[in-house]
């Protein structure tokens, strides 16, 4: 579901719904031990830019399971201290992890048509970034901010399972902020119709290979 929203939570906004399967995402020993419908995610998306609200849970754990990622887009470095607004309280428990797009990735995700460090976008005039000091020497420079809380209420799993989720939440987002920055010259200067025509299009494509069983994109290690 892909639809805009002009009532309701965080309206104005766009609305998706997925679900994701991800039996061919995780190894084949969790595969045999998950009963049926264990390694769907359902995900719903608020997005009403520069400000984003995602959830996601699992139909097999219902209420065990809660995912939730509050998303801020912001110009700066990444120096404002509290963006989201927290309690104090809240706010003490929160810990603060920087992603460097600068950074090298795992051997394993690493693709040259990915890094930030290599590729430059004629369209934006922007880019390669020269070095660890990018975000001093560059102009304009965003700063996504995320609030992620994560509930795993199972068995003796919880502690473990919370940060198995942690750090790979935390891999999936850096990835995919160096292939945004690469990316730059598939969607700069789109309007919000291309856009959308770009998102039919993806969904066609993702069925299509959904269908015929071809797997992409990363794997859970």
């Amino acid at each position: 579901m892909n639809q805009p929203r002009t009532e309701g939570l965080y309206a104005p906004c766009q609305y998706t719904r997925k679900i994701f399967i991800l039996n061919s995402k995780v190894p084949a020993f969790i595969r045999a031990l998950s009963p049926s419908g264990a390694l769907d995610i359902q995900e719903e998306s608020w997005n009403a830019y520069p400000f984003c609200f995602t959830k996601y849970h699992n139909p097999y754990m219902k209420d065990s399971f809660e995912l939730e990622v509050k998303t801020l887009h912001k110009p700066g470095i990444g120096d404002i201290h509290n963006v989201h607004g927290l309690s104090e309280e809240e706010y003490s428990k929160v810990t603060v992890d920087e992603i460097n797009i600068w950074d090298a990735p795992d051997p394993a995700d690493y693709n040259p048509a990915w890094d930030p460090r290599l590729v430059r976008s004629e369209k934006a005039d922007r880019g390669p970034l020269k070095d660890a000091n990018w975000k001093e020497t560059t102009d304009p420079v965003m700063c996504v901010y995320k609030q992620v809380s994560v509930n795993f209420q199972w068995y003796n799993l919880q502690e473990t399972a919370e940060k198995r989720i942690m750090k790979e939440l935390r891999r999936l987002f850096f990835n995919f902020h160096r292939q945004v920055v690469c990316w730059q010259d598939d969607y700069h200067g789109m309007t919000i119709e291309d856009i959308r025509e770009f998102e039919v299009k993806t969904k066609e494509e993702l069925n299509q290979q959904f269908s015929s069983g071809v797997v992409k994109g990363m794997r859970v290690k």
